[in-house]
């Protein structure tokens, strides 16, 4: 998915801008950037971290670095931030989201006069130098911001920063979050919440759907009010975000506590032990144990000194490697115990697949698992969460698949229903693939209610496929 960070301050933002970039490591990508302006111009450095730290990568360049303004990004592949020249004048720009009409935007720029784009490894084209491009199209930056949320499909938040200050704007329907802190001095922008608190920021606003703003050391101007309608990603509470972070007023924490506590209620085994699978997935096994009443323990320990994150890898065979690697058993809490065991969500099945047969490996007599979202249906089309190349990565469809043939898309929705004889076959069927002694599913409607605002502005069409 990935993260930005960004700072307008009246001395040096270079501090602030490093931690609180470094804040959003958690999101799992490749390549770390930071871009700063002051005295001598803009200044950047981008460097890959995948099997490194942000931080090792970037305390050289920080000694380096000067400036009051600046924007610093994890990103999902593409390097970032871009330093542009333009006719708007020099500019640079971060992005996170998800582009899903490309080759259709690269017409249109195309058309418009734009001469040609750099290629990446692999021939695809750097999405945030595709953005720059849109917004150079229009004689102002706002209105080229507006532009680019209007035809881009799929979400685009970013930050812009020019020798006046930062454009800071949330993707159109808010399905990734931006919030401002202040203080003395300075303001900052942040996909996180918490990633400033550390640094002497307290909440400012958090921004709406489509909304713009100028951030200067002086101030926050509004350009552009925020839209009512909403669709934030419902998977930042479950999975992606940080515990110590917040979105719509909505504690990640709590809503976990909340999602395993509804899982308890809706559940009658009786195990040993409640777990989770660390780290996502132990605030909702403390939330389920709260409830239930069963003690909560951790029966296998994350190191994680050298580890990088296993999603990370292209390459499953190395994703199941780091996965494995990472887990190390506690033999008292797991030889001859029945556990229930939560995880964030099953996707292709594989990783917990495997960390089932370690614990009986291990002496495990029961593994009970159950989900902290429902079963996954469709692939996400709007923040690049999974990187599954095929929906038939997703072991629900592949169940599907061998049970329906070819009309197996018009029966999603059918299997997608929690009260259907459809879904209970396929979640046995998943059940008894990886080798679960039980399999329960969180439901959607819990879900929902786990995360307590409104329905309406939350995405959940990695569940039931209704789109905007």
């Amino acid at each position: 998915m990935g993260g930005i960070f960004g700072v307008a301050s009246k001395e040096s933002c270079v501090f602030d801008l490093f931690f609180g970039t470094d804040y959003h490591s958690h999101l799992g990508t490749r390549r770390g950037g930071m871009a700063v302006y002051g005295e001598k111009g803009f200044n950047k450095a981008i460097h890959n971290i995948e099997n490194s730290p942000f931080r090792t990568k970037f305390e050289r360049d920080i000694e380096e670095m000067e400036g009051n303004l600046g924007i610093g990004c994890i990103s999902d592949n593409e390097p970032q931030p871009l330093v542009i020249r333009s006719h708007l004048g020099n500019f640079a720009i971060t992005t996170v989201g998800k582009i899903n009409n490309t080759d259709e935007l690269i017409s249109t720029v195309f058309k418009n006069g734009n001469p040609h784009f750099l290629e990446m490894s692999g021939g695809d084209i750097n999405p945030t130098e595709l953005v720059a491009s849109i917004i150079n199209q229009k004689d102002t930056m706002l209105e080229g911001i507006k532009y680019v949320q209007e035809l881009v499909k799929g979400s685009m938040t970013m930050l812009i920063m020019t020798p006046e200050g930062i454009y800071a704007a949330r993707d159109r329907l808010g399905r990734t979050p931006l919030v401002i802190g202040k203080k003395r001095g300075a303001y900052c922008v942040s996909f996180e919440s918490f990633a400033y608190l550390n640094l002497g920021y307290t909440n400012y606003k958090e921004l709406g759907p489509s909304e713009i703003v100028f951030v200067t050391p002086e101030g926050v101007e509004v350009l552009s009010g925020p839209k009512e309608e909403m669709k934030i990603c419902s998977f930042l509470w479950v999975y992606y975000g940080y515990p110590s972070s917040s979105y719509e007023g909505i504690s990640v924490e709590r809503m976990r506590y909340n999602c395993g506590s509804r899982l308890a209620m809706r559940d009658d085994v009786k195990p040993d032990i409640v777990a989770g699978v660390p780290d996502s997935g132990i605030a909702h096994a403390i939330g389920y144990a709260n409830t239930s009443g069963i003690p909560f323990a951790r029966p296998f320990i994350k190191y994680t000194p050298t580890w990088p994150r296993s999603f990370i890898s292209s390459k499953q065979k190395q994703r199941k490697l780091v996965a494995k690697m990472k887990l190390i058993p506690v033999d008292d809490l797991i030889r001859n115990k029945s556990l229930l065991l939560i995880d964030d969500s099953i996707v292709r099945g594989t990783q917990l697949g495997e960390t089932t047969e370690f614990l009986y490996q291990s002496g495990a007599k029961e593994v009970h698992i159950r989900p902290a979202c429902p079963p996954i249906m469709y692939g996400c089309k709007y923040l690049n969460f999974s990187r599954s190349k095929s929906e038939m990565d997703l072991i629900t469809r592949r169940i599907i698949a061998e049970r329906e043939g070819e009309n197996a898309a018009n029966m999603v929705a059918d299997y997608a229903n929690p009260d259907s004889t459809n879904y209970k076959e396929m979640v046995d069927c998943i059940g008894k693939q990886l080798n679960f002694t039980s399999l329960k599913f969180h439901r959607l409607d819990d879900m929902i209610d786990s995360i307590g605002i409104s329905p309406c502005k939350l995405c959940t069409y990695c569940w039931n496929g209704k789109e905007d």
